[in-house]
């Protein structure tokens, strides 16, 4: 399990983040002027270069956004000017893509950071270009919700497998719906019924609540308090639950980690943005006391979980049910090994997972929790702290990534294997490098004192 370093402060970090952002803004510098545009969208590196993968375009946000991070970290323009002019020339297909349920990746990450900064004084105020930027929001927020699916106990967004199909990762993109919410959108359907976008967002958190996330309950044999399945299959005629599985991961019965960072993440975010909410609000989808209640059981077991199914220095490898593991020995009691001969790590998924225990952390201390706020929040500098170091920082001037060790598809083998090594390893995925800026942001405007960075900072105050 995670060896807890409940000693870390934010500004212990405040050198490795300085060196941090100085090579971050040179690996967006080398794929905005090296990566071949025409190959699509990067997905994640090859020998130290980016490449691109046919799945669906749900990385371009992220390349897009980093460039917007980089700018609110450091203030160079040129990496505002970036992301800025990328964004309205690129991401436009985005917002109506009704292909993907990835639209908290691609349009948050852009047009939603975009008109935060404008919000927090950070770029001048334009009317034209924050009204561009809120329509952006409010139509993908839409256009993911009309992703339906039905259930016994109310529905869900699916994702590109198809209308039985629910993803764990989803829960990151209820972000969208919630943007679109708070702007004001009006989403109809035929004879102009008009569908709550915060409803349906709320319904998917509580399905993925209750059927991604497992609770020591005797589901099934593989029950454990936190563990998450990557895939929850429905009947789409009668709307009953089948059974759970898994894309990325290696079973439906085991816990691929970044779906379970997904779930770490999304869950805690999303419960800073419900506390923003006045009751009336959320009285018409079952009150405050039982959506917090749901969300908060969710955050604390996968967070529980992750903090005591990964090694001792928060680095996760990429299933914790991946079938060679037994042959590191006592894994968990060291700390991970990105070059073993037998089983990859995941750096993104610690990523992403540091972020929401840093959420959840200052969550639970604001609400009085003091002590499980402190489990949380110290695990989350725990790991971010390791991220920021080498062998996990990209320090090589001629590799495109800032985050190394990064898992794509590991059953599908699409990682690169370097010559001599027998697993995956040494590469950067563009979920990654966006996930450990946003993270490394975060603490950043800890540290500076600055406004506390959430995705609904774009909102009017």
């Amino acid at each position: 399990m995670i060896r807890i370093d409940y000693h870390l402060q934010p500004t212990d970090l405040s050198n490795k983040l300085k060196k941090f952002w100085e090579l971050s803004g040179e690996k967006i510098s080398s794929i905005e002027y090296n990566y071949d545009v025409s190959k699509g969208s990067p997905v994640f590196t090859a020998a130290g270069k980016y490449t691109t993968r046919g799945w669906t375009e749900w990385t371009q946000g992220f390349q897009f956004g980093s460039a917007i991070l980089q700018f609110d970290a450091t203030g160079d323009t040129r990496f505002l000017e970036m992301g800025r002019q990328k964004t309205i020339d690129l991401m436009a297909p985005h917002i109506s893509h009704i292909g993907v349920h990835d639209h908290g990746f691609n349009n948050v990450s852009t047009y939603g950071n975009l008109l935060r900064l404008m919000q927090e004084g950070k770029i001048e105020h334009n009317p034209w270009e924050k009204n561009f930027y809120e329509l952006a929001l409010k139509i993908s927020g839409a256009v993911q919700a009309s992703r339906w699916t039905p259930i016994k106990n109310g529905g869900f967004i699916h994702s590109f497998n198809g209308p039985h199909s629910l993803f764990v990762d989803t829960i990151r993109s209820c972000r969208a719906l919630m943007l679109s919410y708070k702007l004001g959108h009006v989403f109809q359907a035929e004879n102009d019924i008009k569908i709550s976008l915060l409803g349906r967002a709320l319904s998917h958190i509580k399905a993925t609540a209750d059927y991604s996330v497992f609770y020591g309950e005797g589901r099934d044999t593989y029950d454990i308090w936190g563990r998450t399945a990557h895939e929850s299959v429905f009947n789409t005629t009668d709307g009953n639950f089948r059974c759970p599985n898994s894309q990325q991961g290696y079973t439906g019965f085991t816990t691929w980690t970044r779906g379970l960072a997904w779930a770490i993440c999304g869950f805690a975010e999303e419960l800073e943005f419900i506390s923003t909410l006045h009751d009336a609000e959320l009285d018409p989808f079952g009150g405050r006391h039982v959506i917090e209640n749901y969300m908060l059981r969710a955050a604390r077991a996968t967070c529980d979980f992750y903090i005591e199914h990964t090694p001792v220095d928060g680095i996760p490898y990429w299933d914790t049910g991946a079938p060679n593991l037994h042959k590191l020995g006592n894994y968990l009691d060291q700390p991970a090994n990105p070059f073993n001969d037998y089983e990859p790590v995941d750096s993104s998924a610690a990523a992403i997972a540091a972020q929401g225990l840093l959420r959840l952390g200052k969550y639970l201390s604001n609400k009085g929790e003091t002590d499980a706020g402190e489990k949380y929040w110290q695990t989350g500098l725990t790991v971010l702290n390791r991220l920021l170091e080498e062998p996990y920082l990209s320090t090589s001037h001629a590799h495109q990534g800032i985050l190394l060790h990064s898992i794509y598809h590991q059953p599908n083998g699409w990682d690169y294997v370097p010559e001599g090594s027998k697993i995956a390893c040494g590469e950067s995925s563009m979920w990654g490098d966006y996930h450990i800026r946003e993270v490394a942001l975060y603490v950043q405007k800890l540290i500076d004192n600055g406004t506390y960075y959430t995705f609904y900072n774009c909102l009017n105050s």
